[in-house]
């Protein structure tokens, strides 16, 4: 009988060790294994090409979101980067124009070593489809929700097109995690995830998984994140594995708690915007809309400061998906590298806010950001 999403998540590596039968799988530090004989050799021989705890998170985030196989990277945006090297040398990257800062940032660099062509486009309009069409793309990077406007781009559309002309998928679903979307199930051919956030949830690893489609695409990525060394370390993915556990049971509180914070925030009068992943195209393609939002206010440099001055539970602070609640402000923290004018591009203003809502008490949320706006006012 197929196992239920959250099945799969509690028993991910459980009951599996050959040696002793520990329920849970034991940490392999190693960095090297023995050779059988001459001539011959075990699953395993060097520790950046394989090891048991990586191969088992792999396997786990792959199951998960129904792919073929999948690597586990150091960090997010080592991910993201061994997705590229699956782009031939002079071919052209589509990005959308408002995604996350690093991913920005490091496509950007790509470019300026000759590496690639990269162009942003808008990709959450009816357009955009046959914009990738006509621009003849060899790989189309998607992010949706994107960050931090949460804006959402059909996957189902933009893979076909990307398909049309013979580009690749590749679907950033760290804001949902497998929990809530399956980009693979939609069209994409590849998905890369943070595993900083969502999967690991308890913010105290850093790490990333890419998961492909199809058996070629995931041998040609391990093959690649063996020659450059990109692969996450044995404790790490021991972690992550950890955490991956609970990430149903952890998103159903962070979710319903995002959705009771993001109507509080929509009522104040300081508020110009709330931006949530929720509409018709998210009943489509997502099971809910996840623990993140974020929302302009109507105030100046002193109303911003204010706000930001006392933030209660919510912990002043990048990044986002761990059981605690975190408040970012983009435009100095996450989006600092891109510039004024190509923040503007994007629609991410110097008073956007980015929330990540955790596990508290519904109780002491409301009163943190109760507060928020009450110093805000203060402050004007």
């Amino acid at each position: 009988m197929p196992l239920n999403q959250q099945t799969k998540c509690v028993n991910a590596g459980i009951g599996q060790d050959q040696a002793y039968g520990a329920v849970t799988p034991p940490l392999y530090l190693t960095s090297n294994y023995k050779f059988p004989a001459f001539g011959e050799m075990g699953k395993y021989d060097y520790g950046r090409g394989g090891n048991p705890n990586r191969d088992a998170l792999a396997a786990a985030i792959s199951d998960l979101e129904g792919g073929a196989g999948g690597v586990v990277t150091s960090s997010g945006m080592a991910a993201i980067d061994l997705a590229l090297n699956l782009v031939p040398n002079g071919g052209l990257v589509l990005v959308p124009h408002d995604c996350y800062g690093g991913t920005f940032r490091l496509l950007l660099s790509r470019q300026e070593q000759g590496r690639f062509r990269v162009e942003f486009i808008n990709q959450t309009t009816p357009e955009a489809p046959e914009k990738i069409r006509e621009k003849n793309p060899d790989l189309v990077f998607i992010e949706t929700p994107s960050n931090p406007l949460m804006r959402l781009s059909d996957i189902a559309a933009l893979s076909a097109a990307a398909h049309d002309v013979g580009a690749l998928a590749v679907c950033d679903n760290t804001f949902l995690s497998p929990a809530r979307q399956t980009p693979l199930a939609l069209g994409a051919d590849i998905v890369v995830h943070s595993t900083t956030k969502f999967i690991n949830g308890h913010s105290d690893v850093v790490g990333g998984a890419v998961v492909a489609k199809s058996k070629d695409t995931a041998e040609k990525l391990a093959w690649w994140a063996n020659c450059t060394g990109v692969t996450g370390a044995p404790f790490d993915s021991f972690m992550t594995l950890r955490g991956l556990r609970t990430l149903h049971a952890r998103m159903d509180v962070q979710e319903k708690n995002a959705g009771n914070i993001a109507k509080l925030v929509h009522v104040q009068m300081a508020t110009r915007h709330v931006h949530y992943p929720e509409g018709p195209l998210a009943q489509v393609q997502q099971s809910g809309p996840g623990a993140m939002f974020s929302f302009e206010l109507k105030c100046g440099l002193a109303g911003l400061k204010g706000f930001l001055s006392d933030t209660g539970v919510f912990q002043f602070a990048e990044s986002l998906g761990g059981t605690e609640s975190l408040i970012c402000h983009p435009a100095t923290m996450t989006h600092r590298s891109m510039s004024q004018a190509q923040r503007d591009e994007a629609g991410i203003s110097n008073t956007l806010i980015r929330m990540s809502v955790g596990m508290e008490h519904i109780d002491d949320l409301y009163c943190a950001v109760t507060a928020m706006f009450l110093n805000l006012q203060r402050a004007e």
